[in-house]
Formats: C-alpha cells, sequence, structure tokens
C-alpha cells in the first residue's frame, strides 16, 4: 500500500503541474552542479548527441547553388556559435526537461543573414501573474482547436533575478519564431520534465552511501589504539579509567597496567563492497539515459570487447534517434528561417532557389562514432562494398561526412599524386586480410 501510495490518474498536464516541474528543475539543477558524476554523464551525453555541430547536405538538382548554401549556411552557424547552443539545449534538458529558442534578428552576427538563435531557460516561459490557465491556454502557451501551439509568453526577467518582480512584463512570441525541444512522454504533454527525473533519489543516495562510508573510515581513524582485557568483571587486573587517553611518544616500548592490552583500530571501511555498490547505483542512474555504465562512470576496466560493443549499440541507437529529432525540432526550422532570410537579401542565393514554393530537400550529417578496432572495420566495410550490400553514402554517412565532398577531395589528391609520380593507394587492389576475418568471427562468437 505504501509503495503505490504515489501513484494517481492525473493527465499528462496535470502530473507535470507547474509547481512538479520547478520543484524537479531545481533538483535536478542542483545535482548537476554539485555531483561530478551528474555532471560528467550530462556533458557526456551533450557531446556525443551533438558533437562539433551538424553539417547541412542539400539535394536540389542545382549542385552549384546546393554547394553555394552548404557553405554559406555553415559560416553562418559558426558565426551564431549554433554547435555550442545545440549543446546547451540537450544539456538543458537533462536537468530542466526542455529548451526555448527564439529566432531574432542580430544585427552585429558577422554573416550576410542576421537571423540568430537566442535561447530561454523553461522558467521564463511561464503564465503571466493572475492569468489562470484552461484548456486552450497552459503554462503561457496558447494551442488552437487542434493541440497546435500559437503563441508563447515569455517573462523578460528569469524568476531567479533578484530584480524580478510580481508583475513582471512579458511579451507574446508567435508559435513561428519559438523553438521547443523536450521529450514527449505521454500523449497529450506540453511541457518536459528533467530527463534524469528517475535518477534524483540514486543520486542522494550514492552521496550518503560515500559520506557515511567516509565518516566511518574517519572515526576509526581517530583512535591510534585500543586498552583493552581479556579478564573477567572483577577479575585480576590493574584498576584504568575507562575512555582515558594515554599519550603515546614514536619509537618508545610501552608497558600496560596488569591484566591490559594495547590494539591498534582495524579500519573496516571501505568494505569489499563500496565499489560494487557505486557500480550498481551509477548503472541504474545511467539507465534512464540509455547510457552504458563504462560511459556514465568513464571507466571501462570491467569491459572486453564484445561486451563494449553490445553495450555502446543500444546508446549509439539512442543518439541516432536524438539527432533526429533535434533535426526535425531544431534545424530544419533553423533552415528554413534562414533561407527565408537569404531570400529578401537581393542577389543573395542563386536564381534556382529564390522561391519560397520549393523544396528544398536536404539531410544533416553527425560526427561518427570511432570504432574500436579500426582495421577490422575497415575489413568489413570493404566486403560490404564488394558485396552491394552498403553504399559510399552510407559509409561516410556512418563517419559524418559528405561522400561527394570527400570523393572530389580523393579525385584532387590522387590526380595530384599522379602528376607528381607518386603511387596512388586506391590503385593497388588488396585482399581482405584472413586474420582480421578470424578475429571477427572470433569475437563475434564470443559476444553471442
Amino acid at each position: 500500500m505504501k509503495h503505490w501510495s504515489r501513484a494517481d490518474g492525473l493527465s499528462a498536464a496535470a502530473a507535470n503541474s507547474t509547481d512538479v516541474r520547478r520543484t524537479l528543475r531545481n533538483r535536478s539543477r542542483y545535482e548537476v552542479a554539485n555531483n561530478s558524476y551528474a555532471r560528467g554523464i550530462t556533458l557526456t551525453l551533450a557531446n556525443d548527441v551533438v558533437g562539433t555541430g551538424p553539417r547541412l547536405q542539400m539535394l536540389t538538382p542545382d549542385d552549384a547553388a546546393n554547394r553555394f548554401v552548404e557553405a554559406e549556411f555553415f559560416a553562418w552557424a559558426e558565426a551564431v556559435g549554433l554547435a555550442e547552443k545545440l549543446r546547451t539545449m540537450r544539456l538543458a534538458r537533462v536537468s530542466d526537461g526542455e529548451s526555448f529558442g527564439l529566432l531574432t534578428s542580430n544585427e552585429r552576427i558577422d554573416a550576410r543573414v542576421k537571423l540568430d538563435l537566442r535561447l530561454i531557460e523553461a522558467d521564463q516561459v511561464a503564465s503571466p501573474t493572475l492569468v489562470a490557465d484552461r484548456s486552450r491556454y497552459i503554462d503561457g502557451i496558447q494551442f488552437d482547436a487542434d493541440g497546435n501551439p500559437i503563441t508563447y509568453d515569455v517573462l523578460r526577467e528569469h524568476p531567479g533575478d533578484v530584480t524580478f518582480t510580481i508583475d513582471e512584463e512579458f511579451d507574446t512570441v508567435p508559435a513561428a519564431a519559438v523553438l521547443h525541444y523536450f521529450r514527449c512522454d505521454r500523449p497529450g504533454q506540453i511541457r518536459g520534465i528533467p530527463d534524469i527525473t528517475p535518477a534524483l533519489p540514486l543520486f542522494a543516495q550514492l552521496r550518503r552511501f560515500t559520506l557515511a562510508v567516509l565518516a566511518a573510515a574517519e572515526t576509526a581513524a581517530e583512535f591510534a589504539g585500543i586498552l583493552y582485557t581479556d579478564a573477567p568483571a572483577n577479575g585480576e587486573a590493574d584498576s584504568a579509567e575507562p575512555f582515558e587517553p594515554i599519550e603515546l611518544e614514536k619509537r618508545m616500548l610501552l608497558t600496560m597496567p596488569g591484566g591490559w592490552k594495547m590494539a591498534q583500530m582495524k579500519s573496516e571501511q571501505p568494505s569489499t563492497t563500496y565499489a560494487e555498490f557505486k557500480k550498481e547505483i551509477l548503472n541504474e542512474i545511467a539507465r534512464c539515459l540509455n547510457m552504458p555504465f563504462n560511459v556514465a562512470a568513464g571507466n571501462s576496466s570491467g569491459y572486453n570487447y564484445a561486451s563494449g560493443r553490445l553495450d555502446h549499440q543500444t546508446y549509439f541507437k539512442s543518439i541516432r534517434v536524438e539527432q533526429t529529432q533535434l533535426a526535425r525540432v531544431v534545424l530544419d526550422r533553423l533552415l528554413s528561417a534562414w533561407l527565408r532570410e537569404a531570400i529578401l537579401i537581393e542577389g543573395y542565393l542563386p536564381n534556382s532557389l529564390r522561391t519560397l514554393d520549393s523544396t528544398f530537400e536536404h539531410q544533416w550529417f553527425w560526427d561518427g562514432h570511432e570504432h574500436v578496432d579500426p582495421a577490422k572495420e575497415a575489413n568489413a566495410q570493404k566486403i560490404r562494398l564488394a558485396n552491394h550490400t552498403t553504399t559510399l553514402a552510407i559509409e561516410f554517412a556512418r563517419q559524418g561526412r559528405d561522400w561527394e565532398t570527400e570523393l572530389k577531395q580523393r579525385a584532387k589528391e590522387v590526380s595530384l599524386m599522379r602528376e607528381l609520380g607518386l603511387s596512388a593507394s586506391d590503385e593497388t587492389e588488396t585482399k581482405p586480410s584472413t586474420k582480421v576475418t578470424e578475429d571477427n568471427a572470433e569475437d563475434t562468437a564470443r559476444a553471442a
């Protein structure tokens, strides 16, 4: 009964009310700011999801226009610090549950397009004072009859600022200018909760256990020795005051009262289960983020090659899912807004792109994940290409690179090497290494 006493039938919006989300945000921020494991886990997750930043590949029929837009968008992204802002948004989703970005104009940006992305914390998107929430207006967001957001009310000052007043002014921003990045776990959920919410009690347990072990070890270390007797009560032993301290001198042989013995305090902490307990707690903490233990702890000493690869498969799949959501919610809308701004600049875009009626097909590339054994991966890649079970586009995409750009660069290198009389490595056919193939089979057998 006690275990299920907190179970309820509240809706997604009611269960994640303003007060609930504020409490969860404050606790999550505290853990991330003060717990080394929480900080490391969130930084690792943001770095793995965003990496050095996404790269755009335009897929319109005009190749020259594609190359121009890709180069200009990359220059704009560098000018506004897009990669850093995306990492900040992913960090905020861990501790705050959501992140908001406002599409604004910034004349000080060193680029032709003056579009900018201004990040704000979830605390600032809220219902103004004395404005009651209702079915189509919840937590500062106005919805239409189909559940689509229409406007967002954004407080001009953060509620946590010392200058914030109860009658603080706010701006009503149209939904087209707001990027709302969060994970929807329930139908009807309109605001996010921190990703590490299920792990908050575990962080507290880990801290309490560590402090308890440290306190026990310090208590034991404070006693240099113990005076005890084997004689029974009222037996043959000289009297000695209980808990009376005895001054000890270095390198001296001491005599004890008759019937009494001197022993040194044995340190029982940390016990042999200390490391195992911390490992299990960290493993449970990282599970809600689909992160393996060795990534969360930064320690792979207990892993072998096969188990490491198996654990990372779930993690990398989760990252690909998050990158897809980030591209849909943030990057696609940023690109659309950038193109609209660029079209307004006379003579900036090529003629084939100077219409809003065109469908600008594109895709995003992210940083690839390095293989543990590059030789084995290269051999497997060569076999896949020989069997026609993959393409160069897929193989380069796994590394976060554009296959057309890489092939053009390789062609330049090969041409220059021939011109200089050097042998090009791509002209030499090499057979797959039998030893590498056997190692792959052995790893597969161990994993099974």
